[in-house]
């Protein structure tokens, strides 16, 4: 079972949403994250830095004909983060939860 721990690294939406999307690929363009997220070049290329450069994500970078071509996929590390991270989250709003009320006697 995945140990529940909020991850701040993760946790704005635009980080969570790549890891999210991430957590569903083996690998994935960078062309079709930033197509799915709506993000620029410049903020999509920051996100993953700011991932890989925590060991989350992992990216790849070839030649296809004259283009340069990126995709990313999760690490290890990058998925138990996100597991812990939706553990974390599904806890918090488990707790939020009213109490359930009995039924009149």
């Amino acid at each position: 079972m995945t140990k529940a721990r909020f991850d701040e690294l993760i946790h704005p939406s635009t980080r969570l949403s790549l890891v999210a999307t991430l957590a569903a690929a083996d690998w994935a363009e960078f062309a079709f994250l930033k197509d799915r997220l709506g993000l620029s070049d410049s903020a999509l290329s920051k996100q993953l830095t700011t991932l890989e450069e925590a060991g989350y994500v992992a990216t790849e970078r070839r030649l296809s004909g004259s283009r340069r071509k990126v995709r990313a996929r999760l690490t290890g590390a990058g998925r138990d983060a996100f597991d812990g991270h939706i553990a974390a989250l599904r806890a918090i709003v488990a707790g939020a939860a009213p109490p359930s009320e009995s039924p009149p006697a």
